[in-house]
């Protein structure tokens, strides 16, 4: 019996889950993208199992899909995990030979990350209404951020025990369910025990353990953090678009710009590849011009 696009579903799932170790966010982004696949054989009026799937039907779903999606980082992000599926299938032993091997995804180009000058991270912080209940909340959230160069996911999952005041670091949860330890500022840790008193105050909780809560009581979401700082920028005056991840960026940013060395960024970012971590050396020339005048014997 041929393999049913609901029982690869499932299957593929799994191996992301256990076998890769993948986050549950990066597993339904993967899904997805192999939930577009079957709808255009579907709207096709085309009975093809993922095991029929062949190179010439890849070629007219990527004409398919972007028709819609012109933007050449989304049509790669679907062909990466249409890449991915059909490897999965060979592993699994399902087809003999990949149809997706061939295909190329478009070029994207280097595209920067956005990044926020300190000037800007303070106006943010300094638009916070501490009079308000989660004012406190907020202004320890931006300085968790921006202090310890968090993914939003790692934040809304820090818990209290993740805290070691006396050593400086936080235990981070990254992806694929690794730990790091990254060091935390003074700023960070003050804000934090700040707003630990207001959360001690809430009438229910959730999660005894989870650092950052709704008034509720409950974990914050991932949209609820992208709320709270599209709102604090907008507050603020600023008109580049941003998010929980430009923290982040501006994090490695200020890091790489102020010397220091890129694998000690990578280490306190969770990058796997030095690869990823480049991207920050986007340094302004002067600063590049500097550094060299500094420190080389010929200068």
């Amino acid at each position: 019996m041929s393999l049913t696009w609901k029982q690869s579903f499932i299957n593929f799932g799994t191996y992301l889950r256990l076998e890769k170790s993948l986050s549950e966010n990066s597993i339904e982004a993967y899904m997805n993208d192999v939930f577009k696949l079957e709808r255009f054989f579907n709207e096709a009026g085309r009975d093809v199992n993922p095991s029929q799937v062949s190179y010439l039907d890849l070629k007219e779903f990527i004409v398919w899909f972007g028709a819609d999606n012109t933007n050449a980082r989304t049509q790669a992000r679907v062909i990466s995990g249409i890449r991915a599926f059909f490897k999965f299938l060979l592993i699994d032993g399902e087809i003999n030979k990949n149809p997706a091997s061939l295909i190329e995804s478009p070029k994207t180009g280097l595209k920067l990350p956005e990044v926020l000058s300190v000037a800007e991270i303070d106006s943010i912080v300094d638009s916070i209404d501490l009079s308000r209940p989660e004012g406190h909340r907020n202004k320890a959230i931006i300085e968790t951020l921006y202090g310890c160069g968090l993914r939003v996911s790692e934040l809304v999952n820090m818990r209290l025990t993740d805290i070691h005041y006396s050593e400086g670091y936080v235990s981070v949860t990254g992806k694929g369910n690794k730990q790091r330890f990254v060091p935390v500022g003074n700023k960070a840790l003050k804000e934090i025990d700040i707003y630990r008193q207001y959360r001690e105050k809430l009438p229910v909780i959730h999660d005894q353990n989870i650092l950052f809560l709704n008034r509720r009581g409950r974990r914050l979401t991932r949209a609820m953090i992208f709320t709270i700082i599209k709102n604090l920028a907008a507050r603020a005056g600023i008109r580049k678009r941003i998010s929980p991840h430009t923290f982040r960026h501006s994090f490695a940013t200020h890091l790489v710009e102020a010397g220091a060395d890129l694998r000690a960024v990578q280490e306190m970012l969770g990058h796997e590849s030095i690869l990823t971590t480049e991207i920050y050396t986007h340094i302004d020339r002067s600063f590049l011009r500097d550094t060299l005048i500094m420190y080389h014997p010929r200068s």
